[in-house]
Parts: C-alpha cells; structure tokens; sequence
C-alpha cells in the first residue's frame, strides 16, 4: 500500500468514526465544543486550549426525539444533529454553538436551548451573523457578537482568551484553509486516486481534528499527491454544489459512472475554507472582517450587486476547473437553496453548462432516482466531450 493510499485511509478513518475521535480527545483532558453550522469562530475555541468539533447532522441516526421539537419539513441536517444532541451523542460537549444564518437554524437555536434547560444538555451558546456584514456597522455587529460567544467559551475553559495565542490560531486555521485548497486542486489533477469518497472523507475529516494536526497530515498528503504525474482522466468531470453531499453511498454512484469532482461549491467542504481571516493586531476583528469577506453562498445577502452571483461563480468554477458540467445536490426542505435554484439553472444554461438536480436527504436510504438520473447526466457528458 502506498503512504497516499495509508493517508487517504487514515482520513476516511476519522471522518467515519467522529465519536471515537471526540473521545479520544475527551481521554486526553481536553474540552470539546461542538460546532453547528454555519461560520462559527473556531478560531476562538481553539486559542482557549479547546477542540472545536463540527456537526453536520448524520447519514446513519434515524429521527426519533427530535420530532418532539420540529415539523417534518425541516432539513435533515438541524433535525439529525438535534437528534444526537438528545440521544445522549453530545452529552461529553463542554458546548455547542449554534449559528443562526438562515430561517431554520433560527429557530432549531431556541430547541437547543429549550433542551438543555429542560434535560441539562451541553449548553448552546448562540451566535447571531448580520446580513449586511460589509459596512463598517456590520463588522461591528459581528464583532459584538463574537465577544459574546468568547465571554461563554471563557466561562466553560475558566480563562481569558490571551490575543497573542488566538492571532495564532488564526494563522493555524489559515495555513489550514490553504492547504485544504491546494488539496482541492490536487484532488482534481488525481481523481484517479482521489475518488469522490476519499475526497469527501479527507475535507470532512476536518471537521473533528484539530487542526494543526490536521493540517499536518494533509500537507503530508498534498506532498505525496505533488509527487504524482497528474493522471490522464478518461472520463467525465464535475462541479458539485449544494449545503452537503457527504454520503459515501451516494457519492460511490460517481465512481461507478466514471465521474470524477473537479471542484466544488458545498458548504460543508470549499465553502467554509475559500475565504481566509486578516492577520494583524486585532484578532478579534480579523475573525469579523472575515466573515464581512464570505461571498457567494446560498444563505449570505449578496451586498455587492443586490443579485444572486453565486451561479456565474459555479459557472466560472467549472470552465476554469476542466468540468463538462455541475451537479447540483438540492436539500431536501431547504428553502434558501431551492429559492436560489432559479438563478443558478439560469447562470449555467447562459454560460452553456450542462447540470442535473439532484433531491438529497441525509436520511436517504434508496438511491434509486439518484442512479438513474446521474446515470443518464453522465451518458450526456460524455457526448459533449
């Protein structure tokens, strides 16, 4: 076995199994706190010696407690996090923080409370993004709103935050984000042996390592990848957009109909690491000013043109990344994805970009509908090529 292919494993490893990496870090003394999404300030939780750990929901847990605080149209991914938060699953979290970007993450914000008043679950710390984050009273406000969840992070690690170590752990993360796109790139250039699984495993794996032992093992990665003559690709190449598309079953349907990722608009992996923070004196600031600079996402208020541009951004994702065409994972009930749907089909057709939709839930067991459709896309691409 070749060390790429150890590594590759090593992180499908830990992206299969979160609950053993969050306890092994619980053995060796260290507090956890759990990372909702969207755009928390890890940056924070890390400085103050502890483990921020992501949570995106799950594709195996089936709904059960939850349905006692939501309907049955939220997102699979409130729904199933919530779940874990009540099984028991998050019961070692020294905390949670729980973004509120968009109109169900708002209110899931209120259950989290309301169970951990009622049964004494890790406590929610809540943590409010402006729409209007470009003006100087945006930053402002995302900065009132950082202090606050430092206060709680402070109160749960019995410290203050020392700046020096937190513009540290805004270097670690950033030198964390440029390597998980040098990793894109390098993913694109050996789909061969970055299959779409391996691919999904890697950046997920992220999300429950700190990470600059993250960050450590990927360089390793990336400098075995270097190392490899970029394979010559027979078949097709897409772009992926969407909240999440993490399922290894569905994602093993791209292997099986000789499609390879070329690059990426989710969320959950190129979303969360396109955009770095300013390093300079003021770390608290620089955490806002990052935020002020996310661009192009379903969920953001699109402050530079008052119109939706993430579809011409998709479009430029796959001229630029050598894609024949985008697939376009739809959340089942996500109402901020399926109202931008329009404008993105409309970005791809002007730009003559081939794509499908594909209606995705994270409890999805039956992936015939998928099959077919990516089945019949991938006969398409293939004759454009």
């Amino acid at each position: 076995m070749s060390r790429v292919e150890e590594l590759l494993n090593e992180f499908n490893e830990i992206a299969s199994n979160p609950g053993k990496q969050m306890k092994a870090y619980m053995d060796q003394g260290k507090k956890v706190i759990g990372i909702l999404p969207y755009y928390a300030p890890e940056e924070l939780v890390y400085a103050l010696d502890m483990v921020p750990f992501g949570i995106w929901g799950s594709n195996t847990k089936t709904v059960s407690k939850a349905k006692e605080y939501f309907l049955t149209f939220y997102c699979d991914l409130v729904q199933t996090s919530f779940e874990m938060y009540m099984d028991g699953t998050f019961d070692g979290l020294s905390g949670i923080i729980t973004p509120t970007p968009c109109d169900t993450l708002r209110p899931a914000s209120q259950n989290f409370k309301a169970a951990f008043e009622k049964y004494g679950k890790p406590e929610p710390i809540f943590l409010s993004h402006p729409q209007n984050r470009v003006p100087e009273f945006g930053i402002q406000f995302t900065l009132d709103q950082y202090n606050n969840v430092r206060e709680h992070l402070e109160k749960i690690a019995g410290k203050a935050t020392d700046m020096d170590a937190l513009k540290k752990a805004i270097k670690v993360y950033n030198q964390s984000r440029k390597a998980r796109r040098l990793f894109s790139t390098l993913a694109n250039d050996h789909c061969d042996v970055v299959n779409a699984c391996m691919r999904s495993a890697v950046l997920k794996a992220a999300n429950f390592m700190l990470k600059d032992e993250y960050t450590a093992k990927l360089n390793e990665l990336n400098a075995e990848l270097v190392k490899l003559p970029a394979c010559d690709w027979k078949g097709t190449k897409v772009v992926l957009s969407g909240i999440i598309c993490d399922n290894p079953e569905l994602l093993k349907l791209f292997d099986e109909y000789n499609i390879a990722i070329a690059a990426d608009d989710v969320a959950q992996w190129t979303r969360s690491f396109r955009t770095d923070a300013p390093e300079t004196n003021d770390p608290m600031r620089d955490l806002a000013v990052q935020f002020s600079r996310q661009d192009y996402d379903t969920i953001l208020f699109d402050e530079k043109s008052n119109e939706n541009r993430r579809g011409e951004h998709v479009a430029r994702l796959a001229q630029d990344n050598g894609a024949q065409g985008v697939v376009v994972f739809m959340t089942q009930f996500c109402d901020p994805e399926e109202m931008e749907y329009p404008y993105l089909k409309k970005a791809l057709n002007d730009a003559n970009i081939p794509h499908v939709k594909l209606g995705v839930a994270m409890q999805m067991r039956d992936f015939g509908q998928a099959k077919t459709s990516l089945q019949a896309f991938a006969d398409v691409l293939e004759l454009r090529k």
